[in-house]
């Protein structure tokens, strides 16, 4: 991270310079870890800019020019989602930074890094990646300015761009970097896009290639977005996926080349077991260290990929929705190493990924064939190809657990329960109460509406009541005192004022009290954000309702919780709104019980 540890290494001049809108946290839950340590292993040397002072160019000349390249992230999570609130207030707490300080990064990182790189090294090769650029690698709509951004390759000016899990990527391109082919020349590598100023008509011909709509159609036309949205989705398979072209002013091209495969098994492996430090940088000691490393500094990095394809979930367009897993032997050698290290108290927080239950392929179609472009894996119900199998995993918790000085195993991802359901048996679902919650198990239904499930590309609402009633029935078997804490998205697109108050109603009748309700945030990259901005499905361009308004976002929120007695006065002031005032009294009064029946509410009886 200075100039002065780059020399105790052994070196005067890396050949990476990785800058980051994150503190460096040498943990591989953080990519720049990933990418750090893992072209470290492949002989690069590697020096971090975490978080550098971005009003010049100066910090930017901390290592002097890098041999090779510049590799730039926004940091874990995209600048803008980091910065502001749903509501676009500006955020005072920070995770990822020292002491949870905010004000450590700028607005739209990438674009501001790598412009400070160049105005420092004229000429350097400039490569982003990570999820900002990853989110945001065609015309996007953009949440904070209200319009159709291009493509933050353009904006950034950089050479290459590299999304998803970039492992592959920049391991290739790091070896034609040394082998001494220029960066413009670089432009064959999976997972990564590229510019050119070329015909676009040269491409009509290529079976391969897939040509969106231009850039200028794009910001005029909310058809022509949903088309290249719908494009973009269907292509996003290393198996299928094909060659996508996007046309700017002057003939001026964005082009994405076809995804790199996952990481299999052995690699995942050999990736999550380099020599990790796991915490962060002795330098934050003074200003109280990183937060964010308290989740997940004694967990477990099982699986990648998620088959559950939630609308609002960036994971379809970046991680993908191929699941690889880790094998057996190595999160046990994991699990050892955290028990030696310090702090470790016997609670292993988590062994999962994006989708905890989820440990392959969904089936076996997706091996040679690629994910369906047709039909989602769970949606509208579970595929009849998928063969749901949580043997290994279970094989894999009872193996942590009984590791000495290891007392208990949790699982804090997400538990799809329409997969855990379709298993044969409740052996899962049994073992999970007796041994890995600790009485809680967060679980996301995220609404009970059907038309908001149905844009949320999530189960019915009964597969949650079943869900539920099977959990107790378990706990209560087992004589144990276990609760569900489920999760709902309010303001989702689709939801109305009178969806709000179905879901309000049914949380009044069941007793869930939420823990916590997430405004829906449309974040670049996601179906959900394609319907916030167009107004319609990108597949069917059936049109749908979307609360777009602070005062609206506000009130759905409040019904959420309309428990608080601060949201007292927005619950009526919904309530009116929907036409619905005389439900105050049941909403209002705590002590007052209150039976669902969805045909009343819908029928305003």
């Amino acid at each position: 991270m200075t100039a002065e540890e780059c020399k105790n290494r052994g070196f005067n001049r890396p050949d990476f310079v990785i800058v980051t809108g994150d503190a460096y946290v040498d943990h591989p839950s953080f990519g720049v870890a990933i990418i750090g340590k893992l072209l470290e292993n492949k002989g690069f040397n590697v020096a971090v800019l975490a978080q550098p002072d971005w009003k010049d160019a100066v910090d930017f000349t901390r290592f002097g020019r890098p041999g090779l390249a510049f590799l730039i992230s926004g940091g874990n999570v995209d600048s803008m989602v980091n910065n502001y609130s749903v509501f676009k207030n500006r955020r005072k707490r920070d995770a990822y930074s020292p002491g949870g300080k905010a004000g450590k990064r700028p607005d739209r990182a990438v674009i501001v890094y790598a412009n400070r790189a160049r105005e420092a090294y004229k000429g350097a090769p400039v490569i982003i990646g990570g999820l900002e650029a990853s989110l945001r690698r065609f015309a996007h709509y953009d949440y904070w300015d209200g319009k159709v951004r291009r493509s933050i390759l353009l904006d950034s000016k950089a050479d290459i761009l590299v999304y998803g899990m970039g492992e592959k990527s920049i391991c290739e391109i790091a070896d034609a970097l040394k082998s001494g082919i220029g960066i413009r020349d670089i432009t064959w590598v999976k997972g990564t896009c590229y510019k050119k100023s070329a015909n676009r008509e040269c491409f009509e011909t290529d079976d391969g290639t897939v040509l969106l709509p231009k850039y200028t159609e794009i910001i005029k036309d909310k058809k022509a977005y949903c088309m290249s949205f719908a494009a973009q989705y269907n292509n996003n398979d290393h198996i299928s996926g094909k060659k996508l072209v996007e046309e700017y002013d002057n003939g001026l091209l964005v082009i994405q080349n076809p995804p790199a495969s996952p990481l299999e098994g052995r690699e995942l492996d050999d990736l999550y077991e380099l020599p990790f430090e796991g915490g962060y940088a002795k330098v934050y000691e003074e200003s109280g260290g990183v937060p964010a490393i308290k989740e997940v500094e004694f967990s477990i990095t099982g699986s990648r990929g998620c088959f559950g394809n939630c609308s609002f979930c960036a994971l379809t367009y970046h991680q993908g929705r191929d699941v690889r897993g880790r094998s057996k032997v190595s999160i046990i050698r994991e699990a050892k190493k955290l028990t030696k290290k310090a702090g470790f108290k016997g609670y292993i927080h988590d062994i999962g990924g994006p989708t905890a239950n989820f440990r392959k392929p969904a089936c076996e179609k997706q091996l040679h064939g690629g994910v369906c472009h047709d039909k989602d894996c769970l949606y509208p119900g579970v595929c009849p190809a998928i063969k749901p199998d949580h043997g290994e995993y279970l094989d894999i918790l009872k193996s942590v657990r009984e590791i000495e000085g290891v007392k208990k195993v949790f699982v804090r991802s997400g538990i799809r329960y329409d997969y855990l359901l379709a298993d044969e048996n409740d052996v899962f679902l049994e073992e999970l109460c007796k041994h890995h919650i600790s009485g809680v198990l967060k679980v996301a239904p995220e609404h009970v509406s059907e038309n908001v499930l149905d844009a949320m590309r999530k189960p019915k609402k009964e597969v949650f009541e079943e869900f539920a009633g099977k959990f107790r029935k378990i706990n209560g078997r087992l004589g144990l005192k276990q609760y569900l804490i489920p999760y709902f998205i309010s303001s989702h697109p689709g939801s109305t004022l009178e969806n709000a108050v179905e879901l309000a109603l049914y949380l009044k009748s069941t007793g869930f009290v939420p823990d916590q309700v997430q405004d829906f945030y449309p974040t670049p990259g996601t179906l959900s954000t394609c319907m916030y901005y167009t107004g319609m499905d990108p597949f069917t361009f059936n049109g749908l309702y979307v609360p777009d308004t602070h005062e609206e976002k506000k009130m759905q929120r409040a019904l959420l919780h309309f428990n608080k007695p601060e949201n007292k006065a927005a619950v009526k002031k919904a309530l009116e709104k929907a036409e619905r005032p005389e439900l105050a009294g049941i909403l209002l009064d705590n002590g007052r019980k209150y039976e669902f029946n969805r045909k009343t509410v819908r029928d305003n009886k």
